[in-house]
């Protein structure tokens, strides 16, 4: 027998889903009540510079990680690049008008805090992420020859 219809899922998943819906809403609302014209053009705005500009230049950058790995015969490691420098990038792109220093009066006002520092804890980040990388990637190359048979000669 074959049931026709719409898929609901549980109870909690249809509660959890409402409840996002609702939240969405209040956020949309409260977002589009004082200017939505700047809203809406910074969303436009945003998209085409991911879709025009960003997507592209990390397209390339992934590409050439990948060539470059693929020449050397190691191409299965890209992911130890492609992880540390996506979450980089992903936290350049969220703080960089305070890593830049394009906001700095805007941000003392608002928060009675010093923007120094942004850049450098980014930085930090960015070493921690791509060293623990490295680090993962020398742990699971050591295990790897460890459970190598040996080679007879």
């Amino acid at each position: 027998m074959v049931r026709r219809g719409v898929p609901v899922g549980s109870p909690f998943r249809l509660l959890l889903l409402c409840a996002s819906f609702a939240l969405t809403g209040y956020a949309g609302v409260r977002l589009l009540a004082d200017d939505w014209f700047a809203v809406a053009v910074w969303f436009v705005g945003a998209a085409l510079l991911h879709d025009l500009v960003l997507l592209p230049l990390y397209a390339v950058a992934d590409r050439s990680v990948v060539r470059g790995l693929d020449a050397t015969g190691h191409r299965d490691r890209a992911l130890y690049v492609r992880v540390p420098a996506a979450l980089s990038g992903l936290l350049l792109l969220v703080w960089f008008p305070l890593i830049s220093g394009r906001v700095e009066r805007r941000y003392r006002l608002g928060t009675g805090l010093s923007p120094d520092g942004f850049l450098a804890r980014w930085l930090l980040i960015t070493a921690v992420l791509f060293g623990a990388a490295a680090l993962l990637l020398a742990l699971r190359l050591r295990r790897a020859t460890k459970q190598r048979p040996p080679a007879t000669h």
